[in-house]
């Protein structure tokens, strides 16, 4: 499940984040309905997990400017258990709605029943070119040939290709791939950039993989192999 959690509470956030990717869920973050509105309109996800009591722009606020755009599943959550606010989150086109302090399971199957209603429409497989990434068996191919990865190895393959196109910053895929608490000013990003172009972009094939230089990494088939790219 590709998942948006728009918290700004710590807590919840890493609670949130570890138990999701140990599921072998993508994760994004946002922190303020401002930021939440950006990526929930601009990115296409399985799941919104939205927190009602937001800085910025609140949930509800969020939720109608969601809901203008586009039908992306949303489960609400919030402190206040009542029911005006479960109604008005609902009305707004709220899917699910869940009370603090919850349980991760609970969590977790109403995010699986969720996606499953939309199970016909979830891709079973991402294609950039001849890179072509199986999510069921988590396998990745190029040109037909099996690319031997491992988990994070795998689990970066899928951040990036998820959002095909767009810049990545060290952060964004160190806070997507290891822990919340990962230090990005290592060179762990760096590594497993390096490690993984070279699994991935192998002549004759065109590179995928690029470096943006001062700003990230974008996994795109490009009509130009000429670039800008700085190693790793």
């Amino acid at each position: 499940m590709n998942i948006l959690i728009v918290e700004d509470e710590p807590k919840t956030v890493d609670y949130l984040y570890r138990g999701l990717t140990e599921h072998g869920c993508t994760v994004d973050i946002a922190r303020n309905g401002i930021d939440g509105r950006h990526l929930a309109l601009q990115n296409n996800y399985d799941v919104v997990v939205l927190d009602v009591m937001l800085p910025g722009i609140d949930g509800f606020g969020v939720l109608r400017e969601l809901r203008a755009a586009k039908q992306t599943p949303v489960i609400m959550l919030t402190a206040r258990d009542s029911i005006e606010d479960r109604v008005r989150g609902l009305g707004d086109g709220a899917d699910d709605y869940l009370i603090k302090p919850f349980s991760f399971l609970e969590l977790l199957a109403r995010l699986q029943a969720l996606t499953r209603r939309n199970r016909s429409q979830e891709p079973l497989q991402l294609s950039i070119g001849d890179l072509k990434i199986d999510l069921l068996s988590r396998k990745a191919f190029r040109t037909g040939r099996r690319i031997d990865l491992t988990a994070k190895e795998f689990a970066l393959l899928v951040a990036l290709a998820r959002r095909e196109g767009q810049i990545l910053s060290k952060t964004a895929i160190a806070e997507m791939v290891w822990d919340m608490n990962f230090d990005s000013n290592t060179n762990v990003v760096e590594v497993a950039i390096k490690r993984l172009r070279g699994k991935i972009d192998i002549p004759p094939s065109p590179r995928l993989l690029h470096t943006i230089r001062g700003m990230g990494y974008v996994l795109e088939l490009r009509p130009d192999e000429t670039d800008t790219d700085e190693a790793p």
